[in-house]
């Protein structure tokens, strides 16, 4: 019997909708990435960013050439 990995979902976002943003806490530090919306201005969550390797890894995973410089 041959098992089969089940394949995630590709992940997108509306560049026309959406802006990608890093948010970091004023307290801890603690980094996140995800989008704000433009519409409400409402951030969304993705994940939590510790090292440049799991920036590299969101920007690759939503085809993110460069991050904006927005302040959020």
């Amino acid at each position: 019997m041959v098992w089969f990995k089940k394949r995630a979902p590709e992940k997108r976002y509306d560049p026309k909708k959406q802006v990608p943003v890093l948010k970091r806490s004023i307290c801890t530090g603690e980094t996140t990435a995800g989008f704000a919306d433009l519409d409400t201005g409402k951030f969304h969550e993705i994940m939590l960013i510790e090292t440049r390797r799991d920036l590299d890894a969101f920007m690759e995973q939503y085809g993110i050439d460069e991050l904006p410089k927005t302040i959020y």
